[in-house]
C-alpha cells in the first residue's frame, strides 16, 4: 500500500468505485481507494440492480442516461460483463394526477433527447402480458430502463480505474481522518497512515461515521428495503423475450425479470429506519431479518396487478439496508467548512446515478467545476441548521414518497417550523399558507375567511389561484407588505472588500450608498449566482442573493477568499420587511422624519433611516417591479418594525403578500428568477444579464475571458418571454418550445401574471429565430398550447413606477 496519493476514496461500493474510474478517465492516475471489507460490502451487494432514467430533475435525469450508457463503454474497456439486460421499463398510471406527471416528464424528456413514449393501457397489456391494466390510465414507456449484476459492475468500474493507475486496498478500515495545517489529510488505517491532497467520502452506509471522523455531519440515515424473488415462473421463462420493468406508483412496487421467475420490491408506508444510533462496524454482507409483515398491504396490491405472483412460490426474500438523504438525491461535492473533503455519498439509486455521481465529482475536483447545475445533488443544499432529528423524518417521508406523484407547488409537511421568525405567529393569525425553503418558513399566500389553510397539491392551478389576484392586485394599486427574510445576506468587510468583489462578482461594484446588480461566475462563466451589492461605505458591503443557497456561496466565498476581508452569513440575523406598491413611498415617509422623496432617496439608493425609533437599513428596490423598498433591521426588532409600518399603512390599505403574489408580480417585469432563468447551466449574454456584467472593467474577474468569449462569439440562445394560450396550467419549466414540428428549445419558468390576466412563460430560444417572426407552440401535459412572443413587458414599460 502507497503512503502518500492525489486522492484517496473511502469506500469501495459502486459509487467508490466509479469516482475512482472517473479520476483517472479524466487524467488524474495517482489515485486510490481503501474498503473496509469486499468491494461491494455495503448496499451494493445486495441491491435489486435496477436502472432507468426517470427523475424530475433534468440534470439528473440526464446523468442518470450518461451512466445507462457508460456500460456498454466499461464492458468494452474492460473486458468484463455488467450482466445488461435493457428490457425497457414502463411506469403505470392509475390517476388523472399521475398522468399529468407522466405527460409532464414525457414533455421533458423530448428536448432532453430521451426516447420516451406515453402509452396507453392497451400498449401497456402488449409491453407486459403478466400487468393486470384494470384502474390503469396509461403510462410512460422508457427503452433504457433494465438491470445488471451489481458486482460484475462494481469490479468492472474497479479494474477500470486500475489500468488507469488507481490503486485499491481492501480489507484496510479507516480510523481517523485528520488534516493538517495546509489542507492535505492523513488517512490512518488498519494497515497504516495515508497522506492525502484529497479525501472522497464514499463510505455508503457507514458516510455519516467516516465525516464524523472529519468532524463533519452529511444528512443521511439507511432505510431497511425489501424485495422478493419467486421462484420459477412459466409466464416467465416460456416467453421469447425477456420481461420489461413495470414501475407501479400506485401499488408502490417495481418489478423485473429474474432469471426464470420475477422480482418485485416494495417502498411501503410501514417503513423502518435502519442504524439509528449509527452503522455497526462489524456489517457487511449479512441481511436484515425478513419483515413480510410490513409490505403486506404492497404485496396483496401486487398480487392484484400481477396476478402471476398469485401462483409464484417466493424463493428469496431479501431485507437489506440502503442511505437516503432527506430529498431523496446524493450527497455531492466539496463539504462546506472543509477544505480538499468531498462527498460521494446518499446515493440509494446507485446503479441508475452512480456513473453521472463519478463524472461529476470527477469535473468538480479536476476541472474546478462540473459541466452540469448539480445543484440537486450538491451536499452544500443543506446548511449547518440541520440535524440528525431533521434528517431522519424527512429521510422516512421522503421513502415513502418514492412512488408518490411529485406536484410543482406541493409543500411536504413533515419537519415544518424548523426554523421560524419573529413574524410567524402575527402572519399566521392572518391567515399565512406557508411553504418551507432551506428549513426556513415562508409566506406562500394569505388565505380569506373561508377559505382552506392548505394550498392543494396540482399541476393546474391550484386553490391559491384567488387569493394570489388579490395579493398582486394590492400591491398594483397602493401597497403591499412581504417579509424579506428569504434572502441569503451576506456581510463583506475590511480595507480589501472592494477589490475582493471586483474579483469575485462580475459586475460593477457600486460607490458608497447605493446599489448594483451583478451575477457571480465560475471560471468557466457558469452563473453561479445572481447578487444585489449595497456598498454601506468603503470597507463595508452588503451581498443579497438566494437564501437556499447560503452554505454554497459561502463555500464559494472562501475558497476565493483574500486577506483582508472578512464575510459573515447574516442571513438570519438581518431580517425585515420590502413594502412595494404607489403608495410605498407615503408608508415610509409616514415612519420617519427622514426625507424620503424621490429627490433625496433616489432609485437603487440605500440609506440608514429611523423608523419609529428603530435603526433600519433602507434600499430602494424591488423585485416586484414597482415603487419598492427593502427594509433590513436586526433580528429582534423585526415585530416593532412590523407595527411601525402596519400603522402606517393602515392609511393605505397596505395588505400583505406572500411568495406566490411574488413570483407572479415579476412575470410583469420579465424578472429571471435563480434555478430557473438563472443557474450554472447558463452564461451571462444568453439569460440577459450581460447587461450587469461589467466586460471592460479593470479587475479581472472569475470567469472574465469566458464571458467575453460568450459575448463576442454571440450566445447560441437567447432567453425569451412568451405568452401561451393556457387554459387551467401554466408552464412550470422544461416544456419543450415547437416550431415547424421540431423541439427547438425549452422553458425555464413560468406562471400566471394576474396584473396582466395572461399566461406567461420564460424559454430560451435558438439566436437565429430571435429576429423571425416564428409560431411556437409550447407543449404542456401533453397539449400544445399556442405561445406568442412578447417583445415589451407587461407593466410599466418605461420604469416610471419603479423609478419615480
Amino acid at each position: 500500500m502507497k503512503k502518500t496519493t492525489r486522492v484517496c476514496v473511502i469506500g469501495g461500493g459502486v459509487v467508490g468505485c466509479s469516482v475512482l474510474y472517473h479520476l483517472t478517465k479524466l487524467g488524474w492516475s495517482d489515485v486510490m481507494l481503501v474498503e473496509r471489507s469486499e468491494l461491494t460490502s455495503g448496499s451494493t451487494w445486495h441491491a435489486a440492480g435496477g436502472f432507468h432514467t426517470l427523475n424530475g430533475d433534468t440534470n439528473m435525469a440526464a446523468l442518470q442516461g450518461y451512466t445507462i450508457r457508460l456500460y456498454k463503454e466499461l464492458e468494452e474497456l474492460t473486458g468484463m460483463s455488467c450482466g445488461l439486460h435493457h428490457v425497457g421499463g414502463v411506469t403505470l398510471a392509475d390517476t388523472p394526477e399521475r398522468m399529468d406527471m407522466m405527460l409532464a416528464e414525457r414533455a421533458k424528456h423530448r428536448f432532453m433527447g430521451l426516447d420516451t413514449e406515453i402509452v396507453t393501457p392497451d400498449e401497456i397489456q402488449k409491453i407486459s402480458p403478466i400487468t393486470n391494466i384494470e384502474g390503469v390510465i396509461g403510462g410512460l414507456y422508457d427503452p433504457l430502463d433494465g438491470h445488471l449484476d451489481p458486482s460484475g459492475t462494481t469490479h468492472a468500474y474497479a479494474k477500470a480505474a486500475r489500468m488507469g493507475g488507481a490503486e485499491i486496498v481492501i480489507h484496510n478500515p479507516v480510523k481517523e481522518t485528520n488534516q493538517r495545517a495546509d489542507g492535505t489529510w492523513d488517512v490512518v488505517t488498519e494497515k497504516g497512515t495515508i497522506h492525502a491532497e484529497h479525501i472522497v467520502n464514499a463510505g455508503g452506509l457507514w458516510a455519516r461515521e467516516v465525516g464524523a471522523m472529519a468532524g463533519v455531519y452529511l444528512p443521511l440515515h439507511p432505510m431497511e428495503h425489501q424485495y422478493l424473488v419467486t421462484e420459477e415462473t412459466p409466464e416467465v421463462y416460456e416467453r421469447d423475450s425477456e420481461l420489461p420493468h413495470v414501475m407501479d406508483p400506485g401499488g408502490e412496487s417495481y418489478l423485473r425479470q429474474e432469471g426464470r421467475g420475477i422480482c418485485i420490491g416494495f417502498y411501503e408506508q410501514r417503513c423502518d429506519p435502519w442504524a439509528v444510533d449509527g452503522t455497526p462496524q462489524d456489517f457487511g454482507h449479512e441481511l436484515l431479518e425478513n419483515k413480510l409483515d410490513r409490505i403486506s398491504e404492497s404485496v396483496e396490491f401486487a398480487f392484484n396487478r400481477f396476478p402471476v405472483l398469485q401462483r409464484a412460490g417466493i424463493k428469496t426474500i431479501i431485507n437489506g439496508p440502503f442511505t437516503f438523504a432527506p430529498d431523496g438525491n446524493p450527497l455531492v461535492g466539496p463539504v462546506p467548512g472543509l477544505r480538499n473533503y468531498w462527498s460521494a455519498c446518499g446515493v440509494m439509486a446507485g446503479f441508475s446515478q452512480g456513473g453521472g455521481v463519478g463524472l461529476s465529482l470527477a469535473q468538480w475536483m479536476i476541472e474546478g467545476e462540473a459541466e452540469r447545475d448539480v445543484h440537486a445533488m450538491d451536499v452544500g443544499r443543506f446548511g449547518d441548521w440541520i440535524t440528525p432529528d431533521y434528517t431522519r423524518p424527512k429521510v422516512v417521508e421522503n421513502y415513502q414518497r418514492r412512488f408518490s406523484v411529485s406536484y410543482p407547488n406541493e409543500e411536504l409537511p413533515v419537519a415544518r417550523e424548523w426554523n421560524t421568525t419573529p413574524m410567524y405567529d402575527i402572519w399566521k393569525e392572518q391567515g399565512a399558507v406557508f411553504g418551507a425553503q432551506f428549513g426556513m418558513e415562508v409566506v406562500n399566500y394569505f388565505a380569506a375567511d373561508g377559505e382552506a389553510d392548505y394550498e392543494t397539491p396540482t399541476f393546474r392551478r391550484s386553490n391559491a389561484f384567488e387569493a394570489t389576484a388579490r395579493e398582486v392586485m394590492a400591491v398594483r394599486n397602493s401597497v403591499g407588505i412581504n417579509e424579506v427574510h428569504n434572502f441569503g445576506k451576506y456581510r463583506v468587510t475590511g480595507a480589501g472588500s472592494r477589490a475582493w468583489l471586483d474579483r469575485i462578482m462580475a459586475g460593477r461594484i457600486p460607490k458608497v450608498g447605493r446599489i448594483s446588480l451583478t451575477p457571480m461566475l465560475s471560471a468557466r462563466g457558469k452563473i453561479l449566482g445572481d447578487f444585489t451589492v449595497t456598498c454601506l461605505s468603503e470597507e463595508e458591503f452588503l451581498l443579497t442573493a438566494s437564501f437556499g443557497m447560503q452554505a454554497i456561496h459561502m463555500r464559494y466565498f472562501e475558497q476565493n477568499t483574500d486577506n483582508g476581508v472578512s464575510i459573515e452569513n447574516i442571513s438570519t440575523k438581518r431580517i425585515g420587511f420590502q413594502i412595494a406598491g404607489p403608495k410605498a413611498r407615503d408608508v415610509l415617509a409616514a415612519c420617519t422624519n427622514a426625507d424620503v422623496s424621490h429627490d433625496a432617496f433616489k432609485f437603487m439608493d440605500a440609506k440608514h433611516i429611523d423608523l419609529g425609533g428603530i435603526p433600519a437599513l433602507v434600499q430602494r428596490v424591488s423585485y416586484t417591479g414597482d415603487l419598492g423598498y427593502e427594509i433590513y433591521v436586526d433580528a429582534n426588532q423585526q415585530v416593532a418594525l412590523y407595527e411601525t409600518l402596519s400603522k402606517a399603512g393602515a392609511e393605505f390599505n397596505m395588505k400583505p403578500f406572500g411568495m406566490r403574489a411574488m413570483m407572479s408580480l415579476r412575470l410583469d417585469k420579465g424578472f429571471g428568477s435563480w434555478n430557473a432563468e438563472f443557474s450554472p447551466d447558463y452564461l451571462p449574454a444568453e439569460t440577459g444579464m450581460d447587461r450587469f456584467t461589467s466586460y471592460d472593467k479593470p479587475a479581472d474577474f472569475i470567469g472574465k475571458a469566458a464571458a467575453i468569449a460568450e459575448r463576442d462569439a454571440g450566445p447560441t440562445r437567447h432567453l425569451c418571454t412568451f405568452e401561451v394560450d393556457a387554459d387551467d396550467t401554466d408552464v412550470g419549466g422544461y416544456e419543450p418550445i415547437w416550431v415547424d414540428g421540431k423541439v427547438v428549445g425549452f422553458c425555464t419558468s413560468g406562471g400566471y401574471s394576474h396584473y396582466a390576466q395572461k399566461s406567461i412563460a420564460f424559454a430560451f430560444i435558438p439566436s437565429d429565430l430571435v429576429d423571425t417572426d416564428f409560431s411556437a407552440k409550447i407543449e404542456i401535459l401533453g397539449k400544445m398550447c399556442k405561445a406568442t412572443r412578447l417583445d415589451t413587458v407587461l407593466f410599466d414599460l418605461e420604469n416610471s413606477r419603479m423609478r419615480s
